[in-house]
């Protein structure tokens, strides 16, 4: 099975692309020249280039050679036997003469090598070596040549391969060790819990025999261990490369960096390497300063200081952010780049959802490009929905717009108002303040991608001068036309007025992608496994549908370890929530809370459906009860003012905590034993009714006959039971959950609650 590096005891495997990025780049880290174009840009325009030679041209030639124990492969993007020109096709955006110099360099170094594996496959005393640029906005091709004698491009390989060697070598040894400390790895603790050894069984046999897994299990049994356990023992049977364990949030990172921690201090396994992956913006030393050697310090020299740093990251068995910025320091790199190097040589990747789901994901190129063997792991994986979509969306508010005129940016003038133009002629068949659509405005976007090539062209010409404005609408202007590319019948064109300065029309225009499994399914199938994880994956086929997971995917609903005794669960029937009854409302909720608290007091966590319902139920509670302690989430707090929120709930403390169901506190809580003994949910988390979600409802009922459930139902009782899972979180546990609403009682909403439960309608 190819991969980027092969390990058997005869030679190592090395792609041509992965040899050159590893021995041939030098000098500045410079992101000046960019954005290139998309992946399937580029294999539209190698296409192009391919269809318009003469016949004969031969495409995607499969090549290889050997030097001493070092194996390099691949494919050879075009050969023309009548010149004997070898090729390699790169596509591009704007003027090529602002391409840096160590980007040609690289691009040299991949088709010399090229060159002298096909002079050594065909007996050919020399080659014309050539290099093609195509410009995917004007479709002009720039032709570069060389003249290369069979004896030069094979000292060039020759030179290549030793700077790898030495490398690879070294990585032989270690995976070597590492596989013989995973197949000697223990668990590291006595027994596991409870449903535990279910799910690791479970899911070592989905590896094993190649299916996704999707498991449905309760906090406190340990998933997190409990997944990345039989994914560290299948590694060698499997012969898996890497693990990718993928989360929503930050915790999430915390919780798997630690799980490893426990499993290689068990089983001291040094060669284990696992890195976590985090935002660039996160990681940035100098936010204020661009990504080139001209205003960066840790830019300027990258490549030429990059091999030190890669060898002292590559002997910490866990890079996580601390550790990888302390490297990066220390030899003046860039730590997010550093990051992304070491991605192509760690075991484990810890790291975001959009690391491998998003349109331009490192870790799903790096898969697909170096032919690696994954399995993947999907931490609160319910999250992926509303996080896949995001993903594929984009909007644009033409208030920004309005601004960017009027600050008149030179040579952009004319562009900016004919965008204008088209997006005002979007109103003469608009007769309220929001409309919907199935098709696109075919004129507002050539003006838009207009703009994007004209600031495209400045940023090529002088890219220290763009302005931030300028830059910061580019962007988004961008993403917009990108994800205009892939709109079909699973997204949604939307037009939203409202009334700007001196009564003047703005409206904003959102690509909304409502169901992501036509683009996430191909992520699924290039993994060997996927394991979707979660407290709440119930309704199995609506996250199955909406995640595009493969037909013979597996399913597993693990028993929970906790006993219908450890929680009193209560359906507050005679109170409604909906919208219209809120005011009604008030004083029964506050009744419930203060008579819950005088029965048993303690710390609660009260969740209701906004920052409004909240402080109106808190209000009145402070007014009625004032020896009640109370505290609220406040919107928009930072990691600060949230972790000051959560320090309230000490053990064997008192208070009410209010907070909004789906917020930051709604999930990923651990208040354990005291800290927290009891929650009130007075709504039943349905998203707003509104056009948007209204629309969602009639796209996903004609898709799955089901619009109300999948677009309301399903996504409210799931984040109300992410919020009543806070309450109990280990065996010792015990508390209460009221449920405040009629809707509870209806056998369709208790249908989807946990087995365990014994709810009792009051």
């Amino acid at each position: 099975m190819p991969r980027a590096l092969e390990r058997n005891t005869l030679s190592y495997s090395v792609a041509v692309r992965a040899l050159c990025e590893f021995s041939a780049k030098v000098g500045d880290l410079d992101l000046r020249f960019t954005p290139s174009p998309t992946a399937q840009e580029g294999i539209e325009g190698h296409q192009r280039v391919v269809a318009r030679r003469a016949a004969g041209y031969e495409s995607e030639i499969a090549l290889e050679g050997q030097f001493e124990t070092l194996r390099v492969r691949g494919r050879a993007d075009g050969y023309d036997p009548a010149s004997n020109r070898l090729e390699e096709i790169k596509t591009h955006r704007g003027d090529l003469a602002r391409q840096p110099a160590n980007h040609r360099q690289l691009h040299w170094a991949q088709a010399k090598v090229y060159g002298w594996l096909m002079c050594q496959a065909r007996q050919l005393p020399a080659i014309e070596v050539a290099l093609v640029y195509l410009d995917v906005d004007s479709d002009g091709q720039t032709l570069f040549t060389e003249h290369c004698s069979a004896a030069e491009l094979q000292a060039f390989f020759e030179t290549q391969c030793q700077r790898f060697l030495g490398w690879a070598r070294w990585q032989q040894r270690r995976l070597a060790e590492r596989d013989q400390g995973l197949l000697a790895l223990s668990f590291p603790y006595p027994q596991f819990r409870k449903g535990q050894r279910q799910l690791a069984e479970t899911l070592y046999k989905a590896v094993s025999t190649g299916r996704c897994l999707m498991a449905q299990a309760s906090t406190g049994i340990g998933k997190t261990l409990g997944t990345l356990f039989p994914l560290l023992k299948a590694m060698v049977p499997q012969q898996l490369d890497k693990l990718f364990f993928l989360t929503a949030k930050t915790p999430g990172r915390a919780l798997a960096l630690d799980a490893l921690r426990q499993i290689t201090d068990a089983t001291p396994q040094p060669a284990l390497r696992t890195l976590e992956l985090i935002a660039r913006d996160k990681a940035c030393e100098y936010p204020d300063k661009a990504c080139h050697g001209e205003s960066c310090p840790l830019a300027a020299g990258f490549y030429d200081r990059l091999p030190a740093a890669r060898e002292a990251a590559a002997a910490l068995p866990l890079l996580d952010r601390a550790n990888l910025r302390e490297v990066a320091l220390a030899h003046q790199v860039c730590p997010y780049y550093l990051g992304q190097e070491m991605a192509r040589w760690a075991d484990v990747l810890v790291a975001d959802y959009n690391y491998y789901f998003d349109a331009h994901a490192l870790l799903f190129g790096l898969t697909q490009l170096n032919q690696w063997r994954v399995a993947v792991l999907v931490d609160e994986a319910h999250n992926l929905v509303e996080r896949g979509r995001g993903m594929y969306s984009a909007s644009l508010d033409q208030g920004q717009l309005l601004a960017l005129r009027q600050s008149k940016p030179p040579g952009l003038v004319s562009a900016l108002d004919r965008l204008n133009r088209q997006w005002n002629a979007l109103y003469k068949e608009q007769r309220a303040p929001y409309q919907a659509s199935e098709s696109l405005p075919e004129g507002l976007l050539r003006a838009l991608q207009q703009c994007v090539g004209v600031i495209q062209e400045q940023m090529n010409q002088a890219p220290t001068h763009i302005d931030p404005q300028v830059l910061q609408f580019y962007y988004q202007a961008l993403q917009f036309c990108r994800v205009a590319e892939l709109f079909d019948e699973h997204f949604l064109f939307d037009i939203s007025q409202r009334q700007g300065p001196r009564k003047r029309r703005l409206a904003t225009l959102c690509l909304r992608n409502v169901t992501p499994a036509r683009l996430l399914a191909p992520r699924m199938q290039a993994a060997r496994s996927v394991t979707l994880f979660s407290a709440t994956l119930s309704p199995r086929h609506f996250y199955s549908d909406l995640l595009g997971m493969p037909a013979d995917t597996a399913w597993l609903d693990v028993a929970a370890p906790f006993r219908a005794e450890q929680l009193e669960v209560r359906i507050a029937s005679q109170v409604s929530t909906r919208y219209q009854q809120r005011q009604a409302s008030l004083a029964p909720i506050v009744d419930l809370i203060a008579r819950q608290y005088e029965r048993m007091p303690g710390n609660y966590l009260a969740f209701f459906s906004s920052f409004e319902y909240l402080q109106q139920v808190a209000g009145l509670l402070a007014e009625q009860h004032g020896q009640i302690p109370l505290w609220s989430q406040e919107p928009g707090m930072d990691e600060a003012a949230r972790q000051a929120f959560l320090d309230r709930f000490v053990a064997d403390g008192r208070g009410v905590g209010f907070a909004v169901l789906g917020g930051a506190f709604g999930e990923g809580v651990d208040l354990p034993g005291t800290r927290l003994i009891g929650a009130f949910v007075a709504t039943l988390g349905l998203p707003q009714v509104n056009p948007v979600n209204e629309q969602f409802k009639q796209r996903l009922g004609r898709q799955f006959g089901a619009g109300f459930d999948y677009a309301y139902l399903y996504p409210g009782v799931r984040k109300v039971i992410q919020a009543a899972g806070r309450v109990i979180r280990g065996d010792q546990d015990r508390g209460v959950l009221v449920l405040i609403d009629e809707r509870f009682a209806e056998p369709r909403v208790q249908q989807m609650f946990p087995g365990w439960w014994a709810a009792a309608i009051v």
